[in-house]
């Protein structure tokens, strides 16, 4: 277990004994949160992405560990482990090393390599490999016996050399040459299937696309295996001075003829050896070893893949809340009308209706009227519109509300309405809304959302918020391991008040679950509020470790104790009462006394149980209790008129919303039901290596139109407003060597560029090359 600490210290780059006790909190059950927050002296301050990382990696290497041990124990009962293959095997510091030196004693079905040991065929094997003078087929005629099913000269020949091909092929050392040589130098090749054009049209940039596989981006990647599922694309991996004519010798036989010192000399039995060397590369290891590296780009695509969706969902997450105002949810609609909810301070539900303001009931004055009377009843602050079909005619029926009645003093936004529709088909939504339709359920989700998006996008599945890309190509449990961490870390950086809080949000909570979750509400009802941390004590199955979890993360506002409102942990409220005994102050005088506080000297105030980190952060909190991380709310602002994309024009300057982010570029929302591509070149005026160091998920930006294209529903923007649309499109008409100024595309994928890549480049330029992509991503 050492070794295991030893090595995830190195690849995090921190001290051994920091692993050592951030892996104890972790198997004694603390969640991370808990540890990142108020462990630090354990673990000398590890962050939670740190530990995110040690946890996955914990989790692999005991998973290596526990396969070490297995192919051991495999070995040792066929009494073949030696002192230097256990060595070898101890010293396998990834499952494809230790499985390649595994292979050879591997249980496997009776092969053509092991029927010809039997038939009595391994010395021959052995003589031609170790003495090539000699004659094959004058060796191989003392090796016929029919009664063992060796029928002749040719059968004892082929015999002997289905013993080579197994023994060359499970050759662990050979086996990694071959590996790294096909990583370093190969390309991975598609190409469309005859007959399937039509079908496949979607993956048309992939008929004809080579690319070197160390290079090949997540996002191409994933399109590449889609296309091969669904029997569009076909794929293979080459090497670039690969021979046009099988009868030449292929690179890789090479390699496996040189590591096993076979060579033609002239001698009898080398074309023999040679010929044996081909068939163990053709034969046995091509097809194996492309599907190992297909299943490293495979992986490696889906580990990209998931972070980028994490990350958009991190920053959604924790976007911008509107705050606990009354607010009436739209979700807008034709022929089944809009559905209205209605809701308080609190999120409760009020009142719901339905209207039917647009085509074929066009009940436009009639909508504006209940509209009216609903925001002046309840005091409505705020209007959420979801982002569904009628959309922006809803914003438009919203817009002349406010000009009618300015007095209400509204403050409209258009919502991403993205898995409204699967809270309300959910058995939470079910549960909440037992006798409410599922439609204006989606409405109340709308209207929630706005208020606090993180406290309703948490009783969403995540990969059902829309944020991610070919989110169910890639492995389903780490996308959903990856995804309830985000979540579980942003509701905790948040806190989350006791007394408010549903169910759904109360079990993302370090050391909650669903039951306990159930039980704080169920005693909320029963009992009342909440006036102190303590209290939760009584809530049934709410131990002493559940407390210490989660305690510090529940907020109680405004309480017996101040400090319940804060991020101070109960077990930490000693050193806050030490600091008002020492000023002579009260606790409640304490907080928020900025110009106090910054005199203090933390190190005035550890002891053995509190560190300087703790006491640090301890009075870090007292400045500004339970200080919300997300930003200030602010309302974008999508120009009158631009509606629908044909209303788009070239060099128009707009306002919109960014709604993903992707390793090409980001998507923004602009107001026309199809959101706009920035690409990755046009996101700044420097060089832009990674998208989300420019923008996230949920920023508000202003853009301009670079390109529209009705037929095909895809806009080009730019984040550069010095870019001109038309000097954009002559670029992309230029040849890529002759390429300068706007438009042009920056070199952010790094290595060389095969011809057919760099080829589509400059037939289709920054923004035309992604779309194809694009639509797929969304998918």
């Amino acid at each position: 277990m050492e070794i295991i600490f030893q090595r995830i210290a190195e690849e995090l780059n921190v001290r051994p004994a920091q692993v050592t006790s951030a892996v104890a909190l972790l198997d004694d059950g603390a969640t991370v949160p808990f540890i990142a927050r108020y462990r630090k002296e354990a673990t000398g301050a590890l962050d939670d992405t740190q530990l995110r990382s040690l946890e996955e990696r914990l989790r692999y290497l005991r998973e290596l560990e526990e396969r070490r041990d297995t192919v051991l124990n495999s070995i040792r009962e066929q009494e073949k482990l030696t002192p230097e293959l256990e060595k070898d095997i101890r010293a396998a510091d990834t499952k494809t090393r230790l499985e390649d030196l595994y292979l050879p004693y591997k249980p496997k079905r009776r092969t053509k390599g092991q029927i010809a040991i039997e038939a009595g065929l391994e010395p021959l094997a052995d003589r031609l490999f170790n003495e090539p003078d000699t004659d094959p087929e004058a060796v191989a005629a003392d090796f016929v016996n029919a009664e063992k099913g060796v029928a002749d000269i040719k059968a004892a020949l082929e015999g002997a050399r289905y013993i080579l091909m197994e023994r060359f092929s499970e050759d662990a050392e050979l086996l990694g040459k071959l590996r790294d040589m096909l990583w370093g130098e190969g390309i991975l090749s598609s190409h469309g299937v005859e007959g399937k054009e039509e079908e496949g049209a979607k993956f048309r940039d992939y008929f004809e696309h080579d690319e070197p596989i160390r290079q090949v981006p997540s996002h191409r990647a994933l399109a590449i295996f889609r296309g091969r599922n669904e029997g569009v694309l076909q794929s293979n991996i080459r090497l670039d001075n690969e021979p046009e004519s099988r009868l030449e010798t292929h690179p890789c036989e090479k390699v496996i003829a040189d590591h096993w010192k076979i060579s033609d000399q002239g001698r009898a039995a080398d074309k023999w050896l040679k010929d044996v060397v081909r068939w163990t590369w053709r034969v046995k290891l091509l097809t194996q070893l492309e599907t190992d590296l297909m299943t490293r780009v495979r992986e490696s695509a889906e580990e990209e893949a998931i972070k980028v969706f994490a990350k958009n969902l991190k920053d959604l997450l924790l976007a911008a809340p509107a705050g606990l105002r009354p607010t009436l949810g739209l979700d807008p609609g034709l022929r089944t009308g809009t559905k209205v909810a209605v809701v308080d301070g609190t999120g409760k539900l009020v009142e719901y209706t339905t209207i039917f303001p647009h085509a074929p009931q066009r009940q436009w004055k009639e909508s504006l009227g209940t509209l009216a009377t609903l925001c002046l009843t309840h005091g409505v602050e705020l209007v959420s519109i979801g982002n569904g079909t009628a959309s922006r005619e809803t914003d438009r029926l919203v817009a002349e509300l406010m000009r009618a009645y300015p007095k209400l003093g509204l403050t409209k936004i258009v919502v991403s309405e993205a898995g409204a529709s699967v809270y309300s088909a959910s058995e939470l939504a079910a549960r909440e809304f037992p006798n409410l339709d599922v439609s204006i359920r989606g409405a109340v989700s709308i209207a929630r959302r706005l208020q606090d998006p993180l406290a309703e996008l948490v009783k969403i599945e995540p990969k059902a918020i829309g944020v991610g890309q070919y989110q169910h190509d890639v492995s389903q449990t780490q996308l959903s391991r990856s995804l309830e961490a985000v979540v579980e870390d942003c509701v905790n950086a948040v806190g989350v008040d006791v007394n408010t809080a549903s169910s759904a949000l109360l079990t993302r909570v370090s050391g909650l679950n669903r039951t306990l979750a159930d039980n704080i509400v169920a005693f909320r009802d029963q009992n009342g509020v909440f006036s102190d941390r303590e209290t939760l004590m009584k809530v049934d199955r709410f131990g002493p470790k559940a407390f210490e979890q989660a305690a510090g993360f529940l907020r109680v506002m405004n309480g017996a104790n101040p400090l319940d409102a804060s991020g101070v942990h109960p077990e930490s409220y000693p050193v806050v009462e030490k600091i008002a005994s020492q000023s002579e102050r009260a606790v409640h005088g304490l907080i928020g006394d900025s110009l106090f506080l910054r005199s203090l000297d933390p190190k005035s105030f550890t002891d053995e149980t509190f560190g300087l980190p703790t006491v640090t952060d301890i009075i870090s909190e007292l400045d500004k209790p339970g200080r919300d991380p997300r930003p200030e709310f602010k309302a974008p602002e999508f120009q009158e008129g631009v509606v629908k994309i044909s209303d788009l024009k070239l060099n128009m300057e707009l306002e919109g919303v960014v709604t993903n982010v992707t390793n090409f570029g980001a998507f923004v929302d602009v107001g026309v039901h199809q959101d706009g591509l920035v690409h990755i070149s046009a996101l700044s005026n420097t060089f832009v290596k990674d998208p989300a160091e420019v923008v996230k998920a949920g920023d508000i930006v202003k853009v301009k139109v670079m390109e529209v294209d009705v037929q095909r529903k895809r806009i080009g923007l730019s984040m550069r407003m010095s870019d001109k649309a038309e000097e954009v499109a002559q670029a992309r008409q230029q040849p890529r060597g002759e390429r300068s100024g706007a438009g042009k595309p920056q070199q952010n994928r790094g290595g060389k560029k095969s011809s057919n890549q760099g080829k589509k480049e400059s037939a289709g330029g920054s923004f035309a090359d992604l779309f194809a992509n694009a639509k797929k991503l969304r998918k």
